[in-house]
């Protein structure tokens, strides 16, 4: 693998770094939303939430479609949600070592 591929890899973990943002494919996982469905789920205002969504689709984990004046998002990528599993095996295997240490 070269150093683009590393840096490719590296911009979409930068996009998963939130949780506002991993809030949002987890939200998407379920299906398609319009950003006004979206909006009252996160305590911030229209611009911030717009910032996270445009960081996820910068990277190409979530598309949008415009219908009149609504704009409805979508995972695109959602394969991504295997990284969700594989992060909840780190910190589950990362919880028996402490244990293992705390005896």
């Amino acid at each position: 693998m070269n150093t683009e591929e590393f840096q490719a890899r590296a911009r979409v973990m930068k996009a998963l770094s939130s949780p506002v943002r991993l809030m949002i494919v987890d939200e998407l996982s379920r299906g398609e939303r319009c950003m006004c469905e979206l909006q009252p789920m996160f305590p911030m205002n229209k611009s911030t939430l717009s910032r996270h969504v445009t960081a996820l689709k910068n990277v190409g984990i979530v598309s949008e479609r415009r219908k009149g004046a609504r704009c409805f998002l979508k995972l695109e990528t959602p394969c991504i949600l295997n990284v969700f599993e594989c992060t909840m095996g780190v910190i589950r295997a990362e919880a028996k070592r402490h244990a293992k240490l705390a005896k």
